[in-house]
Parts: C-alpha cells; structure tokens; sequence
C-alpha cells in the first residue's frame, strides 16, 4: 500500500499494512526531519505534491524492487506539508520471508526514493535562506 498524507506518521500502522503470514521479517526504514543540512540549521521542510502523482510514482518504485527481489508486501507511506524537526517524513516497511531480501529491497526503495523525489522538497533555514530540491 502506498499512501501520501497529510498527517503524522504512526510506523507501526505502516508495518501492519506490509506484514503478511508469510512474513519472516518487515524491514523498516523511518525518515526524520533532522536539525542540520547542508551546515546549516533547519527550521522546517516542507514537501509539496505538486502534480499529483506522488502516489503513481512511489507505486513504480515499489513495483520495481518487487521485481528485482522476492518480498512479500511494501508498505510506504510519504508525508507531504510543512514539517519540523524530529518529525518523520516517510516510513518504509518491507515484508519478505528471509531478511536479505528484506533488506535488500528496502535499501533499494530508499535510495532510489533520494535520487528522484516524488514531492517537491523545501527545506527552511535558520538563517532565512530556503534550498528547493533534493539532497
């Protein structure tokens, strides 16, 4: 399942969503807002979905690394709007039935998801100056 919302995270939800009886493991990896990029200090982030198509994206992310390794389920849920620090910004859980596979693919998705945004990212600096776009 793969969900862009407004509203906090619970992980917990989102490794429900992935785990099937066949799970031996769910991999999970939780982003968070952190108070430093680029040497300076953050105030906030904010991330915009702009053409809509977060989800269909996120969807083909997800559907490739089920192709390249044998997992259960893929849970991913991305949260859009103006964040501050310490609060997460996406959870991925990946249920497999051995943990290298698990591992392996959650990597995969996260990399991936770093290299090409789905979501406009904003990031809001202390200092009053604003950076647009990926790390």
């Amino acid at each position: 399942m793969i969900e862009i919302t407004d509203k906090p995270i619970a992980p917990e939800q989102v490794i429900m969503r992935a785990k099937t009886s066949g799970s031996g493991c769910v991999v999970t990896y939780v982003g968070v807002i952190r108070d430093n990029s680029h040497d300076k200090s953050v105030v906030s982030v904010e991330y915009q979905d702009r053409d809509g198509k977060a989800v269909e994206k996120l969807q083909a992310l997800t559907a490739d690394a089920k192709q390249k390794w044998q997992v259960e389920n893929i849970a991913f849920t991305h949260r859009i709007g103006k964040l501050k620090v310490g609060d997460i910004n996406l959870v991925i859980a990946v249920a497999a039935g051995h943990r290298g596979e698990g591992f392996a693919a959650c990597q995969y998705i996260i990399d991936r998801f770093k290299q090409s945004l789905p979501t406009q990212k904003i990031e809001t600096y202390a200092d009053g100056s604003v950076k647009v776009g990926g790390d």
